[in-house]
């Protein structure tokens, strides 16, 4: 199949659905489709459209829906869309009903979808290659990947470290650019302040996986998250994570997984990284259920699952979803 898939961000950054859309592309063109990554759709016919994000791709969604009414059109879900934009957006709204096939990210993301849409989701885990390193960062190294915005809450775990004694040997490291000058202004004032935080800004993906697997710890402080990429890199990695209690996150690691914290509250991170820093127990209890979730963050797995969604959009006679 000629197959489309669309992201606003193809082209101008390194963002988590950019990277999303170039896997994708692979693992179809594997499987041997025709598949083109586009910032927008430029109208030539293709036999499915796979678009990332159901706000910011709904006019090419609407396009191709109005030039192909019966063609397959295949909606992944965001985070922004899941926890943001499909309560409020009449376009995302729409776009949920012009989809042939919905996937979200992880097993809690259908849980924010009318019961009318269910039958229509599809379950695709991010994937990562596992990937280790000889030598670690020095001391506790805490890495946090992402670029710099409000969503990601992205200053928790510096913020963490005012409530940790000076003579811990944790420090954090922070990776991403900043999406507005004041996070820029933020993160500097941080550095200025506290000598255990480092902000790098944006790296090579390749260099960005290393750093984070050579880390003692990840942290995800985000307020709302699709299913972070990051958390399947870091369990493949070996690297544990500590994470806000939101539905994306537990979606990714579990009900019952260990390392959660409220959301916006350095006080109670700042707890579990001095915990994981004193009690060998707890940290050996955070990388075991980590490499418990592996067989979810495997490239085959999450090939297989999107080529599933693909074919069940494109074929009437499969069965749906489950």
């Amino acid at each position: 199949m000629r197959i489309a898939i669309v992201t606003p961000s193809a082209v101008t950054r390194r963002t988590g659905n950019r990277h999303t859309a170039a896997r994708w592309r692979r693992f179809l063109r594997e499987a041997g489709h025709d598949a083109r990554v586009h910032g927008r759709w430029d109208g030539k016919p293709v036999d499915l459209l796979l678009a990332l994000h159901a706000r910011k791709s709904y006019e090419a969604i609407r396009a191709f829906r109005d030039a192909f009414p019966d063609r397959p059109l295949v909606l992944a879900l965001t985070g922004t869309d899941l926890y943001r934009d499909i309560r409020v957006d009449s376009k995302a709204q729409e776009a949920l009903r012009l989809a042939t096939r919905l996937i979200v990210l992880q097993d809690r993301g259908a849980d924010e979808l009318a019961p009318e849409l269910q039958g229509k989701v599809h379950v695709v885990y991010q994937s990562a290659p596992p990937l280790t390193v000889r030598q670690r960062l020095p001391g506790r190294a805490v890495c946090v990947i992402g670029h710099l915005r409000e969503e990601k809450d992205p200053f928790r775990a510096a913020l963490a470290l005012s409530h940790i004694p000076p003579t811990a040997p944790i420090h954090v490291v922070q990776l991403g650019a900043a999406l507005a000058p004041e996070f820029a202004r933020r993160a500097r004032a941080l550095m200025d302040r506290e000598p255990r935080y480092r902000w790098i800004g944006e790296l090579p993906r390749p260099k960005a996986r290393r750093t984070l697997a050579a880390s003692w710890l990840m942290v995800v402080s985000s307020h709302m998250e699709g299913g972070a990429n990051v958390i399947a890199e870091a369990v493949m990695s070996g690297v544990p994570v500590l994470a806000s209690r939101v539905p994306g996150n537990v979606g990714m690691l579990g009900e019952d997984y260990p390392g959660y914290f409220p959301v916006g509250d350095e006080k109670a991170l700042a707890a579990l990284l001095t915990r994981a820093d004193t009690d060998p127990t707890f940290y050996e209890a955070l990388r075991a259920a980590c490499a418990a979730r592996q067989p979810l963050f495997l490239p085959e797995r999450e090939m297989g699952a999107l080529l599933a969604a693909v074919s069940s959009a494109a074929d009437p006679a499969l069965p749906p979803p489950h």
